[in-house]
């Protein structure tokens, strides 16, 4: 919802139609997919949350797609408490975004860090998740997806951050 601020920025007429218009035609001409994935890393045992899904192989950071009118914090949160009854007490901080090129020529990913949460109780498996829980960045679990890999190194080895997912 615009604030007063932004009223006086909106266009209306022909000149909104017409932007309404072109905009249309690029998210039919060029659409684009937003998600989100999320670190959790609990500092007290140095370890991260992953999760396994029932559709697709390997151990991952959980998170997911941006729906329409959701923010990229909102889609994040709900994606937690979804994928691992996690919910964020902090904001959480941006990492980086990266172009997922192998799932389609349009998607990207936002990529959080997030120390400050809480666990409300352990993931249960369900439809989507067969397994999640913290592991020891020490002793990540076989299958973690080169991905996951990727991101844990930019965040605890300063790798530096590729822009691909």
């Amino acid at each position: 919802m615009p604030t007063d601020d932004e009223a006086a920025f909106r266009q209306t007429g022909w000149a909104g139609l017409r932007a309404r218009l072109f905009h249309l035609y690029f998210v039919l001409r060029r659409p684009m997919t937003l998600g989100v994935r999320g670190l959790i890393h609990d500092a007290a045992t140095n370890s991260v949350f992953l999760i396994r899904h029932t559709y697709v192989p390997g151990w991952q950071l959980p998170g997911g797609g941006v729906e329409v009118g959701e923010t990229l914090a909102e889609a994040l949160a709900r994606e937690l408490a979804e994928e691992g009854n996690i919910a964020m007490a902090a904001t959480p901080v941006l990492k980086s975004m990266h172009f997922n090129r192998r799932a389609s020529r349009r998607d990207h990913v936002g990529f959080y860090l997030i120390e400050n949460f809480s666990q409300t109780a352990p993931k249960r498996p369900d439809h989507e998740i067969a397994e999640a829980g913290f592991f020891p960045l020490d002793r990540l679990p076989e299958g973690t997806t080169p991905a996951t890999l990727r991101r844990v190194a930019e965040v605890f080895r300063g790798v530096p951050a590729s822009p691909y997912w």
